[in-house]
């Protein structure tokens, strides 16, 4: 191997377009999978180690964190060759899209009125199957691909397809069509059957009352997200008119109810730039400094903003941070913030910031519980 075949850390920050101090911290972090080779006495590095490089590069591009791709690598390896770390992250990029609504996809996805009459031909054997052993049979008979799947609602979390197969076991249930023999095991019935054999007019008309029905459970949740959503809100607008001193106490408490570790806010002048600290361990080792803005909804957080609280980590050595504001970030805070190669800004905006609020109960008191009851089969069980 001629001395042109060789490359310098810098050389290799250089050619995958890392800063110098980002490319020695990818190097470090991944040592144990990077070769090198000794010349003249120093540690250099090979055009395999660039590939393999590029390929954590890439990972990282395509939406993991360095954390994640650390994990993968463990369980994994490195991929051998070019070719196969495109088909890795071509994987990996259609994995974190399949996510994502889209109009298109969601359109194709059969409706409750569409499953209701393959649902029950499904159990017509007389058979007893699981939910999830039905939901399969459909996802065949409808040869829906993984994207289909898994596609959530654009307004809330729920997975359409599954949503609308609880919906049609509901229906068919209700109306005696089917069964719940054991818990998430159902059977069709002789009234089940008999629609079958009606004829198309009649089995038609009875779709069309069928999808009419729907699921209380689906209606509390609905109402529930209401709920949630306005309680966010009203969050919100408190959070925006509080005095900026208590809003760091709030952010400071956030964090730490989250399990990040012990938090405290800085001195209330001459604070660097920085509002808070979580430790992390005991001893302080490792520390996540917090910036929070009080900013009008209407306002937004840019990328000055940001830079600026990466210079304030610098000045510490740090390299997590949390930016916490009450309004919303620019997409160049957010663009700079993805960009960062020595440290982690996380960057959290209003509604996120409600939000978690109300999942670790910090500012909100619990008002009212509602209990739902279902039929305990394995009571029922002859010994």
């Amino acid at each position: 191997m001629t001395k042109n075949n060789l490359h310098s850390k810098t050389k290799m920050s250089k050619m995958l377009g890392w800063s110098e101090g980002g490319g020695r911290r990818w190097v470090k972090e991944f040592e144990e999978y990077i070769p090198t080779v000794l010349h003249n006495n120093k540690v250099m590095y090979n055009d395999e180690s660039v590939r393999i490089l590029k390929f954590l590069r890439d990972m990282n591009k395509s939406g993991l964190t360095m954390s994640e791709i650390k994990k993968w690598v463990g369980k994994n390896g490195i991929p051998e060759n070019d070719g196969e770390s495109e088909r890795v992250i071509a994987k990996n990029e259609s994995q974190i899209v399949s996510h994502e609504y889209n109009q298109e996809i969601a359109a194709t996805i059969p409706t409750v009125k569409d499953l209701l009459i393959p649902y029950l031909n499904v159990l017509k054997d007389g058979g007893a199957y699981t939910a999830n052993e039905l939901t399969q049979k459909i996802v065949t008979i409808y040869k829906l691909s993984e994207r289909q799947q898994i596609m959530k609602y654009e307004s809330n979390t729920d997975a359409i397809f599954l949503s609308r197969i609880r919906g049609v076991r509901y229906s068919l249930k209700k109306e005696g069509y089917i069964s719940e023999i054991s818990k998430f095991t159902y059977q069709i019935t002789s009234d089940g059957l008999a629609l079958l054999d009606d004829s198309v007019v009649e089995i038609a008309n009875e779709v069309d009352e069928m999808e009419k029905l729907i699921d209380p459970l689906t209606v509390i949740k609905d109402n529930i997200d209401d709920l949630h959503e306005q309680l966010a809100k009203d969050l919100l607008k408190t959070l925006s008119n509080l005095d900026w001193k208590k809003f760091e106490d709030i952010v400071v408490d956030l964090l730490t109810q989250m399990g990040y570790g012990d938090g405290e806010v800085t001195q209330r002048s001459n604070d660097e730039g920085l509002d808070g600290i979580i430790k992390e361990d005991k001893l302080g080792l490792e520390n996540i400094y917090i910036q929070a803005k009080r900013y009008g909804i209407g306002n937004s957080v840019g990328r000055e903003a940001v830079q600026s609280f990466s210079g304030a980590l610098d000045a510490k050595g740090a390299r997590k941070g949390v930016f916490i504001t009450t309004s919303h970030f620019t997409d160049k805070a957010k663009a700079y913030a993805d960009r960062l190669e020595t440290k982690r800004i996380i960057l959290i905006d209003g509604k996120e910031l409600a939000n978690l609020m109300i999942t670790y109960n910090v500012g909100v008191n619990k008002k009212i519980s509602f209990v739902i009851k279902e039929v305990d089969f394995d009571y029922f069980k002859i010994e």
